[in-house]
């Protein structure tokens, strides 16, 4: 058959599958990782004209065979706008999924929700997806019909979904879906918990959320946008790769709660009997100083917040009354906006630098990093035993605040608590700094994977004990990794979706000794595409500049030497 009457063909198997006024078969955007922890979002592919997604089942015995012809597929259309993926619908392991090595990325879909919602029944099910609508091409087995459906998008449009028969013996079985929609959860005692355990800290009045979920009714009336937001990794904020490292600094949701989110709300969201504890949950901004008073208060010159809008970054010094050095155990951080306040970074400076001191002119430098401020629960930070941040005679503290107006002026002045070390403790403290490592980029117009690279090396044996990914709204994903002497590697985090807006230092569960000689690399990515949804102008070059309309590669690591 020739490519154009192929093509005529595919084009009446989209007009005439459902009818000719029919519409393509609408879905859920989704986002998953793949065995090497790549992140896949459905809606950031806007930049193809579409997703091929097959469902990979190593056990079935067809699998080979449509391997085979979905590699076929990948080589006949190599260059044309489609991205060719698997997924795997049993819901294994990072350690299972990179043991196949197959030389195609393959989504790790843990709680089975992602191969759920797009109706996948048998291994080798393809669906091909149409990223800027949302919408299904194809739906079915690894069939002719699907490579001219291929040839159809490219000449678009295609109105309808192509929909084809699996023959596949192989079944794809849903034991969580089927036993959670059997004994379908009792809302009181375990949907409620799992939101106010979540989400409640900063959806609720006058939290950083969007909107408040605060009873029954507007749990249920936000559903659609909550489970989107949780298929898609919208929620929790900051997320990093759960199979590299930890830190509590992140917001974990376990696979199972979500489990237990979606389908109670597929099984139409039952009330059932007993309080509703959203409507009896009262939410109190702490006012105490979590580690007793501290030993020295300062507060930091008042900030105007607008009404809407999301502001550049502000920067406030202030003056310290040290006549001597100060040594510092712990912090706390008290802003009033706390509705607003998206994030603070606060940096120990001379008194002739700024907020970005040594960074604004070196690609390494190392510094005094105080602590910083996120969304969420309000927290003091003590410092590793051991531990502690020098504040040389004569500092001043410097501040970058980032807000968001939430529908309300308001007005900012935070206040910052400090712990100082009992004097005869001094001399055995480690001091606690920050080693900043960047690298300058040029981002092409329209590019949506831009590698970067930046890299140090420690000449001391030091404990690294958190780190900070910076970039702004380009940003794509960023990787810690320490390599030892002997060449062997170790990632200790990745932020695999970066969002500018939620970025925290990442406090590690457990800090990472490095050996005296070993390098620490930052690598990552920028997107300056159509599919970047934070993208202002895909069409601009951007270059390296500390604006937040310019763009930033830096990687922070929090550090103390080991002698």
């Amino acid at each position: 058959m020739t490519r154009k009457s192929a093509l005529g063909l595919a084009i009446s198997i989209a007009l005439a599958s459902s009818g000719a006024f029919a519409a393509l078969d609408r879905t859920g955007d989704f986002a998953l990782l793949d065995q090497n922890g790549g992140f896949h979002q459905l809606s950031r592919y806007q930049h193809r004209k579409g997703v091929v997604l097959m469902a990979y089942d190593q056990a079935c015995q067809n699998m080979p065979g449509m391997m085979a012809q979905f590699n076929e597929l990948r080589g006949r259309f190599a260059g044309e706008d489609f991205e060719f993926l698997l997924i795997d619908p049993k819901g294994q392991d990072r350690a299972a999924l990179q043991s196949l090595e197959l030389d195609v990325p393959i989504l790790q879909d843990s709680g089975q929700l992602v191969a759920e919602a797009l109706r996948m029944t048998h291994a080798g099910d393809v669906r091909v997806l149409n990223p800027d609508r949302i919408s299904v091409y194809y739906s079915g087995a690894m069939a002719a019909e699907l490579g001219e459906t291929l040839t159809a998008v490219l000449a678009g449009p295609v109105r309808n979904t192509v929909k084809t028969d699996n023959p596949s013996p192989c079944g794809i079985d849903y034991p969580v879906r089927d036993a959670q929609m059997a004994d379908v959860a009792d809302y009181a005692t375990e949907i409620a918990p799992i939101i106010l355990d979540n989400c409640v800290v900063c959806h609720r009045e006058f939290g950083v959320g969007p909107f408040a979920i605060d009873s029954y009714t507007s749990l249920l009336g936000w559903s659609p946008m909550i489970k989107e937001v949780l298929l898609n990794k919208r929620m929790p904020p900051a997320q990093v790769d759960p199979s590299i490292g930890h830190t509590p600094s992140a917001r974990y949701i376990p696979t199972e709660s979500i489990q237990k989110l979606v389908h109670w709300l597929g099984a139409g969201a039952p009330r059932g009997d007993g309080p509703d504890p959203l409507a009896d949950f009262s939410y109190e901004e702490s006012s105490q100083w979590l580690m007793g008073e501290p030993d020295l208060v300062v507060t930091a010159p008042p900030q105007f917040i607008p009404a809407t809008g999301v502001l550049d970054y502000i920067y406030a010094d202030v003056e310290l009354p040290f006549d001597e050095d100060k040594w510092v155990v712990g912090v706390q951080i008290r802003p009033v906006a706390t509705s607003a306040l998206h994030h603070l970074m606060a940096f120990v400076t001379g008194p002739d630098e700024d907020f970005w001191g040594e960074e604004r002119h070196a690609s390494t430098s190392t510094r005094r990093f105080l602590e910083g401020y996120s969304p969420g629960e309000i927290r003091a930070e003590k410092f590793a035993e051991g531990t502690a941040v020098l504040i040389p005679k004569g500092s001043k503290l410097s501040m970058q605040f980032h807000y968001v107006g939430i529908g309300a002026e308001l007005r900012d002045e935070t206040r910052i608590g400090f712990y100082f070390a009992d004097p005869k403790d001094i001399p055995q403290l480690k001091e606690r700094k920050v080693q900043a490592v960047s690298a300058q980029v040029v981002i092409p117009p329209n590019a949506h994977t831009v590698p970067a690279h930046a890299e140090y090396q420690f000449d001391k044996a030091v404990v690294i004990s958190g780190v900070r990914a910076k970039m702004n709204a380009r940003g794509k994903n960023m990787k810690f990794t320490v390599e030892h002497p002997d060449g062997s590697l170790q990632d200790i985090l990745s932020v695999p979706a970066y969002n500018y807006g939620w970025q925290p230092h990442y406090v590690l569960s457990e800090p990472v000794t490095v050996p005296a000689g070993s390098k620490v690399h930052v690598t990552g990515a920028f997107d300056n595409s159509v599919s970047n949804p934070f993208n202002p102008d895909p069409n601009a070059e951007v270059h390296s500049s500390l604006e937040s309309t310019d763009e930033m590669f830096t990687g922070y690591f929090t550090f103390h030497e080991l002698e």
